[in-house]
């Protein structure tokens, strides 16, 4: 999901088709232009975090993101009344068949490893995993990431997949990708939506695959919420292209009350639950035992 996106498609976009190889196409000057100007109004820039190989149930390794504009520290965001769940007990975890978990996000994904906004690191992304009985996870979080385009020093989501899968990993993925492809693409990429899905897909090469829809509350701008629904459509026609690919519909689950003013990230009580919500999901999306009984869970 977002990240306090700063300018978007700097430097190429790589389009991966399905035999594999790349096409490669640069913005307009003007369509950058653009992008940048869509991304300072939103906030400036951000700083992103990598943590990988991380031991599951370990505390994760991420640092906070900067600040920035966004408006509202974790200090400053106002509690929910209730505190967010505490990690299950084992008689009443949802278990996943998914022993090894590769988890590729954005400034959205960062947060759910930072201190910052989750003191408490059982309640983090890698602790939850670790609940759900996932042993080993990999985690790559990065502010203002996309698949396509790439920030300065910064590596796509597709890059990143595609190293892991040529050193060797096998096993889950969860791709926590699309707000800032869908501004990419409101703001006049001319890589669209399904290509960029297939494009992670392939990497995949058929192990089995969760994806995190999107949300904001925004009315207007690249980020509005009407572009981030026409990404989500776009993820449940990808179903019938890929079987082994499911859909945590977090759109449907999150609330206003967790986001930030900034309508796209999320406070502290907002990274706690969305940190369970995408670990017991994939418990649902390949569970222990049998099938998931719909390939979109919630």
């Amino acid at each position: 999901m977002p990240s306090r996106k700063s300018g978007r498609d700097h430097g190429p976009a790589q389009a991966t088709p399905n035999d594999g190889r790349r096409v490669t196409r640069r913005l307009r000057p003007k369509r950058l232009a653009l992008l940048a100007a869509a991304a300072v109004a939103l906030a400036g820039a951000i700083a992103g975090v990598t943590a990988t190989g991380l031991a599951a149930g370990s505390a994760s390794s991420g640092a906070p993101t900067a600040a920035g504009p966004r408006s509202s520290s974790p200090a400053a965001a106002k509690p929910a009344k209730a505190q967010p769940g505490r990690p299950h007990s084992s008689s009443d975890a949802p278990r996943t068949s998914c022993r090894s978990v590769a988890h590729i996000g954005d400034s959205t994904s960062v947060d759910l490893t930072s201190p910052a906004f989750i003191p408490d690191a059982a309640q983090r992304l890698g602790a939850r995993y670790a609940a759900v009985g996932v042993q080993h996870v990999k985690i790559d979080a990065s502010g203002g990431r996309s698949i396509v385009e790439e920030l300065p020093g910064q590596v796509n989501g597709y890059k990143v997949a595609s190293a892991w899968r040529s050193n060797g990993y096998r096993g889950c993925w969860v791709f926590a990708l699309g707000t800032n492809d869908t501004a990419n693409i409101a703001a006049g990429s001319s890589i669209g939506m399904m290509a960029r899905i297939d494009q992670m897909m392939a990497v995949a090469h058929g192990q089995p695959v969760m994806w995190v829809n999107t949300r904001t509350l925004l009315s207007s701008g690249p980020w509005a919420n009407a572009n981030e629904q026409k990404w989500d459509k776009t993820l449940v026609r990808a179903l019938a292209k890929y079987p082994n690919m499911r859909i945590f519909n977090w759109s449907a689950v999150a609330r206003p009350g967790w986001f930030l003013p900034d309508g796209i990230h999320y406070n502290s009580v907002g990274c706690a639950m969305r940190a369970r919500a995408i670990a017991d999901a994939l418990a649902r999306a390949f569970p222990r035992s049998g099938q998931s009984t719909s390939k979109i869970v919630r």
